[in-house]
């Protein structure tokens, strides 16, 4: 088998790109929008409409593959590759990738994945990380078809990984409806919730104090709406606004009795908190992070804090693993460019302190979700976002089927094997 074709397909995607830096900054919600200009470059206004790009593989067997390029909502932001433009890319997919995919056996992923990798723009530069991405995705797909196996199990051999034999929680986000869409997370028993999507000082409050109000209601609900034996784990990002509610250094003790009340707001439930600070860059980063690590385990304060802005590439999640950074780290998925390279990043937290959360954006399509589905019950992740789009329901839907799916196919293709044998 080979592959005979590749062509791209500009295309939507499950929710919007925003200018992180300008909302942070205090960019003021009208509506659905934002008031104001953009700070980031590359865009034309603080909320644009999100872009995708389809990527189609034509097998000679006739039959056609597809991944999805997607970026975050938040690009530009943190050291991630810059806005995407689905009709910039079209050319390069059809060009540059083309030419070096056309004629590849599919079989081989691992190899055809690396040569994506590899690739580089015009101006000799790595391609955009959601191109990589989305290629990667399709040429799973491929690999899959050809071997007559699911994506799971492709993506296990490229990686040496055990894959899970149960679905990995799903971590839900609720957008802005932090409250609405956080109750119907509690009525299904979702594992990981909510987000909540804290990404201003006005969320947050001034002194912390509206994230402390929000988490000892969303304790209260759980235990008035949550199945029976429900033991939800609470995860809110807060999108570095500490930093500005609180500041550096970050092993004071009024840091710590803070956590501490978020602690106990959330109890009996455990909880982490996402990008409690953004320090500008790599290395600054990774100090604060352990800073305040080091200050919440000194203060016998039980709340795990998530990586996630300067935590973008492999290298990264690599950085902040050995530097014990953070108890969690965000594998962004459409950050790391190939989907392979998200499965390294998640298996090279095995053996560590550190747990991997198999993250992603609001801002990808169903075919790229599904896609990381398999990326997380290959690696056994720890979590795994619901995506895309911000209503959760669809999101929390489209993940948890997909690996539903995958185990039982799974599953139903090792009894034969038994039965043959």
């Amino acid at each position: 088998m080979r592959i005979e074709a590749v062509s791209a397909v500009p295309a939507v995607s499950g929710f919007f790109f925003d200018d992180q830096r300008a909302i942070t900054a205090g960019a003021e919600q009208n509506g659905f929008s934002y008031e104001g200009d953009p700070v980031t470059p590359g865009f034309d206004s603080v909320r644009e409409a999100g872009e995708a790009l389809t990527v189609d593989l034509e097998l000679s067997d006739g039959t056609v593959v597809s991944g999805d390029c997607a970026a975050v909502q938040y690009s530009g932001a943190g050291g991630r590759d810059p806005l995407f433009r689905a009709e910039r890319y079209a050319d390069v997919v059809e060009g540059r990738v083309a030419d070096a995919l056309t004629g590849r056996d599919p079989v081989t992923f691992a190899e055809n994945a690396a040569a994506v990798e590899g690739l580089t723009s015009p101006d000799g530069n790595s391609l955009h990380t959601a191109v990589r991405y989305g290629v990667s995705q399709a040429l799973l797909a491929a690999a899959a078809h050809a071997r007559k196996v699911t994506r799971t199990d492709v993506l296990a051999t490229a990686l040496n990984a055990t894959p899970a034999d149960r679905p990995v929680p799903v971590f839900g986000q609720s957008g802005d409806a932090r409250r609405d869409n956080a109750e119907k997370m509690l009525i299904k028993g979702v594992p990981v919730l909510p987000h909540g999507l804290f990404n201003s000082v006005e969320k947050v409050g001034r002194d912390g104090e509206k994230l402390a109000d929000y988490l000892d209601w969303l304790s209260t609900r759980a235990r008035e709406l949550g199945p029976d034996e429900y033991a939800p784990r609470f995860h809110v990002d807060v999108y570095g606004t500490f930093g500005d509610v609180f500041g550096p250094p970050y092993d004071r003790p009024e840091i710590a009795d803070y956590f501490a009340d978020l602690r106990a707001a959330a109890a009996p439930y455990p909880v982490q908190v996402e990008g409690p600070m953004d320090a500008g860059g790599r290395a600054e980063q990774i100090h604060a992070m352990a800073e305040l690590r080091d200050a919440l385990a000194d203060a016998g304060v039980d709340v795990d804090i998530v990586a996630d802005e300067w935590c973008n590439t492999f290298d990264d999640v690599r950085a902040f693993v050995d530097e014990g950074a953070a108890d969690v780290v965000q594998v962004k998925t459409p950050d790391l460019g190939g989907i392979h390279r998200s499965g390294e990043a998640v298996r090279y937290c095995e053996g560590t302190d550190t747990r991997a959360y198999l993250g992603g954006t609001c801002n990808e399509t169903v075919t790229s979700a599904r896609a990381c589905a398999h990326v997380a019950l290959a690696t056994d992740a720890a979590q795994v976002l619901a995506k895309p789009g911000m209503g959760f329901d669809e999101g929390f839907m489209v993940v948890t089927n997909e690996m539903r799916r995958a185990l039982a196919r799974r599953d139903g293709a090792t009894r034969e094997v038994t039965a043959d044998d």
